[in-house]
């Protein structure tokens, strides 16, 4: 049974900074392609940074330069380090794995606001 469960994700002001984790069991982690997504008030869920298992990284325009999505294969964890955070940055973040089918967590909450 996979589970993907996240943390750190709270209320920041803008311009600060967040680091999530995701924890990934019961998956061939090191074959997995990785993700975080996140899904802002009243919109559709979007990509925001991947990950794959050959350490190939894509990032959505809006976070280049200011989002960092690494992992260690070794502890099983991915992270999204979030500088420069703005209000816009504001959702719902997802944990995304990819190993022969598609498997999510349950989502932390940013909050951007002074």
């Amino acid at each position: 049974q996979v589970q993907l469960v996240e943390s750190g994700g709270g209320l920041v002001q803008p311009g600060g900074s967040l680091r999530l984790s995701c924890a990934a069991s019961g998956i061939r982690f090191s074959s997995a392609t990785m993700g975080w997504y996140r899904q802002p008030p009243g919109k559709e869920r979007e990509l925001v940074a991947r990950i794959t298992y050959g350490r190939t990284i894509n990032y959505a325009d809006s976070v280049k330069g200011r989002f960092t999505i690494s992992r260690d294969n070794a502890k099983n964890m991915v992270y999204l380090q979030m500088n420069s955070l703005k209000p816009e940055d504001t959702a719902v973040y997802y944990c995304n794995a990819y190993y022969l089918k598609e498997y999510w967590g349950q989502g932390t909450q940013v909050t951007v606001s002074s």
